[in-house]
This record gives structure tokens, sequence and C-alpha cells, in this order.
């Protein structure tokens, strides 16, 4: 059984800088293209980026396009969001997620068009906070 389990999350000042990780148990992450998402309070969770298993295909958010990096050390079984020039704008709860309908998700990343209600195992999240 996949789990998930997100850290790095922290308060950091407009402009800063913070890495989130996404580390697996329980089953490799080898195969799975992983998705962040954010959800900010009272609204929608929404996707901000994913990558596929090889990491030869990632996709972003237009709004964080430019400023968010993902990557994956399949090694670690762990996915990264090495996050720049943060806005109070950023300011959510991030998750990782995974689904094992792998072809389906990698589709989805290639062509941008990663949803939530694709995947099925989740992380606890962690909180960003960037004041304003």
């Amino acid at each position: 059984q996949l789990q998930l389990v997100e850290s790095g999350g922290g308060l950091v000042q407009p402009g800063g800088s913070l890495r989130l990780s996404c580390a697996a148990s329980g089953s490799t992450l080898n195969y799975y293209t992983i998705g962040w998402f954010r959800q900010a309070p009272g609204k929608e969770r929404e996707g901000v980026s994913c990558i596929s298993s090889s990491g030869g295909t990632r996709n972003y958010a237009d709004s964080v396009k430019g400023r968010f990096t993902i990557s994956r050390d399949n090694a670690k079984n762990t996915v990264y969001l090495q996050m720049n020039s943060l806005q109070p704008e950023d300011t959510a709860i991030y998750y990782c997620a995974a689904d094992g309908n792998v072809s389906l998700l990698f589709r989805l990343c290639v062509a941008n068009k990663v949803e939530s209600k694709n995947f099925g195992s989740w992380g606890q999240g962690t909180q960003v906070t960037v004041p304003s």
C-alpha cells in the first residue's frame, strides 16, 4: 500500500524559497506519475505540477511556471517541489498524490491536464505560508 508523506513547508517571506519533499513508503514510486496540488482556505484544490515516472515529462500550472521546479530521485523514493520567488498567493496546504492508473496519469501529465479527481493516494499535506 503506497503511502505518501510531505514535508518542508513553513513560513517564508515574500520572495523567499522552500523545497517540499514527498517521500513514499510501502511501494516504489518508480512507476508513478506524481502530482503536486495545493489548497488555499476557502478555495478548491488546484494542480501545481506533475512529473512522469522517469522525470522526462514535467508540467506546471501557469501561476507557478518559471518559479517552481519539480524533480524526483527514484533511488530515494522521493519527489521534490522547489519553490522560488514565493508570493502571498502561494499560501496553501501542499499535497503530493499518486494513482495506480499509471498510463492515464502519464497521458494527463503530458497534456498538463492532471486534476485531483485522477489521484487516489494522497499525503497529509504540508502548510506553506507567505505573509503579505
